[in-house]
């Protein structure tokens, strides 16, 4: 068995701000996020992106494994690739596969299956599940550590002024066939990276937020 060794933990980051200040915002700054369907083709240089991929890669994960891989895409010919066969799925799932529930769920965000904004924006981040490390050793709870992955990734991007939308085609296979991904990975995510239009909308309907006493409950000691 191997002897663990420690670090001094000397780099943490202090806010210069009561903690409840700093988190409040925080908070003020990531209720401005929103997810976009309407991208510039206004630049964004690839050191911002490998910023925000590092941001990302600060992810806890099971045994730290860090079962991620981020495939980041700026050719136009790959981008149109992966356009016509996400399209391809999304048409499937708007005329087959969708029950009508999930349909009526959706209707109030106005998404259908033209997905033109996969060229126009300048960078496509997709992100791949490992499901077992090339030396054949396993990973460990690989979805829940890629979903705080790109949790990380989503609240990195906003930061610099970025919009994102998390894009999920399924099934997502075509993604590994068209950037040749090995077997060891699962398509994940697929990220369009950008900036917003000067005229973009978002519906109405997605700015909504389920109120606290929906989504929290504190248990505190009697008297606290």
């Amino acid at each position: 068995m191997s002897t663990v060794q420690y670090v001094s933990y000397n780099d943490r980051f202090e806010p210069n701000l009561p903690a409840e200040q700093a988190a409040q915002e925080f908070c003020e700054r990531m209720q401005k996020r929103r997810s976009v369907r309407s991208f510039s083709d206004r630049a964004v240089s690839q050191q911002t992106i490998e910023w925000i991929i590092r941001a990302a890669c600060s992810a806890p994960s099971g045994a730290n494994k860090q079962p991620w891989r981020f495939v980041c895409v700026s050719d136009p010919k790959l981008k149109r690739e992966i356009r016509i066969a996400a399209e391809k799925e999304e048409q499937l799932f708007y005329q087959e596969r969708a029950g009508q529930q999930w349909l009526n769920d959706l209707s109030a965000l106005g998404t259908d299956a033209d997905k033109g904004y996969l060229e126009t924006v300048p960078w496509l981040i997709v992100m791949f599940r490992v499901i077992q490390d090339p030396d054949g050793t396993a990973t460990y709870y690989s979805s829940e550590s890629v979903g705080i992955a790109a949790g990380m990734l989503l609240t990195a991007a906003h930061h610099a002024g970025l919009a994102t939308l998390t894009h999920t085609p399924s099934p997502m296979r075509f993604l590994s066939k068209i950037l040749n991904r090995p077997k060891n990975e699962r398509p994940f995510l697929l990220i369009p990276v950008g900036y917003p239009t000067d005229d973009c909308q978002v519906p109405k309907a997605a700015t909504q937020r389920k109120p606290m006493n929906e989504v929290v409950e504190f248990l505190s000691a009697a008297g606290s």
